[in-house]
């Protein structure tokens, strides 16, 4: 969650010559909406200037002529297993907690004037559309796309302390919900653990708000994206809705539970295991099929090595590993589900 203090510290350097007059935006990054793909984005969605958090890193008019290793694209996609973009650092060997707000958009697509997941970065994905929602779920070699290979990483969303999001200036099409490309208003995208969840919901759904639910950030994909991906395992799903990220039944009653404040210390036990939503119509891909585009990543390959050190116990007495010094943890557990527990605080979320 977002420490204002924090973030004066983290900034200092970068804003001492600058005149900060404030640190909330006229209009908040969610409530900029109408942005139609190409031809209706402009170079800029974030334009405000002498806030906290200086100015939007990258650009959001992206084309032939931005796409690259150096792209500074801020424009993101969500259409299919073989169509996503992730959130991911701009530099080498970076973590969330420090580059969230700068993140540029990853794709697996060329042809948008992104920066191109390397070819062999994904290495198990599943695609669920539900009712309400579509979500890609999987495990990824972070130092491929610049996220340094123990960050625990953390959470993306169009919300944020300042209400400018994470990224700033970062916006979302998907073709998920109507077959054209629309803009998506609610979203989140944990990245960390050697593992990744992104979720779009439904901009007509009555629900969008609550299945991207974005007040979660300590507690991972497991509680808000809940899911059956595997390793090595490429599939596209449809799938039922999953219960609101937070909210659960416990003795008849519906709970919703309130994450603790950052200020408390670490989180060493979740009241709730989240329910995994039935699948079906599951459709296996091979890497190779779906990926074809990507390019050979310039460098050898480095496998994830973040270890955990904290055991956090779940209401089923399962045991799920956890990091306690950046923000979302997301493990596999026997193969079946990602369990993510999260920890410490971002300075943004």
């Amino acid at each position: 969650m977002f420490s204002l203090p924090l973030a004066l510290v983290a900034l200092s350097g970068a804003i001492a010559s600058a005149q900060v007059t404030g640190t909330f935006p006229a209009t908040p990054l969610a409530s900029k909406t109408g942005f139609t793909y190409p031809s209706g984005i402009p170079e800029k969605v974030d334009t405000d200037t002498g806030l906290i958090r200086g100015t939007q890193l990258g650009y959001n008019l992206c084309n032939s002529t931005t796409e690259g290793p150096n792209s500074l694209c801020q424009t993101s996609f969500l259409n299919g297993v073989d169509d996503f973009c992730l959130w991911a650092p701009s530099k080498p060997n970076s973590t969330v907690a420090d580059e969230e707000g700068e993140m540029v958009a990853w794709c697996t697509k060329p042809g948008r004037g992104t920066r191109l997941i390397p070819a062999g970065a994904l290495q198990g994905v599943q695609y669920i559309k539900t009712p309400d929602y579509a979500q890609v779920v999987g495990f990824i070699n972070q130092p491929l796309i610049n996220l340094a290979a123990d960050d625990f990483g953390g959470e993306m969303d169009p919300h944020g302390a300042d209400l400018r999001g994470n990224p700033m200036g970062g916006i979302i099409f998907s073709t998920a919900f109507t077959g054209q490309f629309e803009q998506v208003i609610e979203w989140h995208n944990f990245m960390g653990g050697g593992a990744f969840c992104f979720k779009v919901c439904d901009p007509k759904g009555p629900h969008a708000a609550d299945y991207c639910q974005h007040i979660y950030d300590r507690i991972g994909c497991a509680y808000n994206a809940p899911n059956n991906a595997q390793n090595g395992t490429f599939e596209a799903c449809q799938g039922d809705n999953q219960d609101f990220p937070g909210v659960y039944t416990s003795n008849g009653q519906t709970i919703t539970y309130t994450q603790p404040a950052e200020s408390l210390g670490p989180i060493t036990t979740i009241p709730f295991t989240a329910r995994i939503p039935a699948s079906s119509n599951c459709v296996s891909h091979s890497s190779a099929e779906l990926f074809a585009s990507l390019p050979t990543p310039s460098g050898a390959a480095t496998t994830p090595t973040g270890s955990a050190s904290v055991v956090v116990t779940t209401s089923n007495g399962s045991a799920a590993p956890a990091n306690t010094s950046n923000d979302a943890s997301i493990l596999a557990i026997s193969g079946v589900s990602i369990l993510g527990v999260v920890f410490a605080s971002l300075f943004l979320a």
